[in-house]
């Protein structure tokens, strides 16, 4: 009895491994349509040459007040933009999906307050997805609210920051959510993010759009979107602002 279950189970593996065999033989590598385009890739000074220059240190044109969408009132001083107190939030006259956003910021030299209350703002990607910009430099305050978090959902893999008024960047790569034609999503929005060149999101599915209540995140059928800048009180400087628009989808 034992010899025949012991023949049973052989068999048995044997159908799997073939099995196993043949799906991996149906599985195509799929043959390259094109090569691939080049382009310049640009320099800590210039962006790559099929980038979207969001922001040329120069003026606001391209971003307008969220208050009453009439023009961006934030001050410009020595190619950065600067937060103005009071004035609102900004966003990008241009909508977008998917995309590759490179942001740099400063915060406050002169330190003030703790906590939330120190160099606060943040990087809304189609004006729905908040990633925290905060003086997070021997600055305590909950952990997915410090710098580099999908706020209220991932904190950063690492505290990167650099010290109060140093240039810092942000490159955040950026999958929007898909939606059914009901409004269910059907594919929730992706976030990987480097700051400073240090890995801090690594491919987070993010919950929903970002709520300061504490409640849990949904999401809400859209489509494109802006890029918006958030005032929070504190004059956080931002330059160096461009997009490049993505057509490769992520790995499930």
């Amino acid at each position: 009895m034992q010899k025949k279950y012991a023949y049973i189970l052989s068999i048995a593996i044997i159908i799997s491994a073939f099995a196993a065999l043949r799906s991996r033989a149906v599985t195509q590598i799929p043959e390259p349509k094109e090569e691939p385009k080049i382009i310049d890739p640009g320099d800590p000074t210039h962006a790559p040459s099929d980038a979207i220059v969001l922001f040329n240190g120069k003026d606001l044109s391209n971003w307008t007040s969220v208050k009453d969408n009439g023009p961006a009132m934030w001050d410009i001083k020595d190619g950065a933009m600067v937060v103005k107190a009071g004035t609102g939030a900004i966003r990008s006259k241009r909508e977008f999906n998917d995309i590759q956003l490179h942001i740099e910021w400063a915060t406050p030299a002169e330190v003030k307050g703790e906590g939330q209350g120190r160099g606060n703002s943040g990087v809304f990607l189609q004006e729905l997805y908040e990633v925290q910009v905060l003086d997070s430099f021997n600055n305590k305050t909950y952990f997915y609210g410090q710098a580099g978090s999908i706020y209220k959902q991932y904190s950063p893999l690492v505290n990167a920051s650099r010290k109060p008024g140093e240039w810092q960047t942000y490159d955040i790569i950026y999958h929007a959510p898909t939606f059914e034609d009901d409004g269910k999503v059907k594919n929730k929005a992706i976030m990987t993010i480097l700051h400073n060149g240090i890995l801090i999101q690594d491919h987070s599915v993010l919950f929903g759009g970002t709520t300061n209540e504490p409640v849990q995140p949904v999401y809400r059928k859209h489509d494109k979107g802006p890029i918006m800048l958030q005032d929070h009180g504190n004059p956080v400087r931002f330059r160096n602002i461009w997009v490049r628009e993505l057509t490769a989808k992520p790995l499930p």
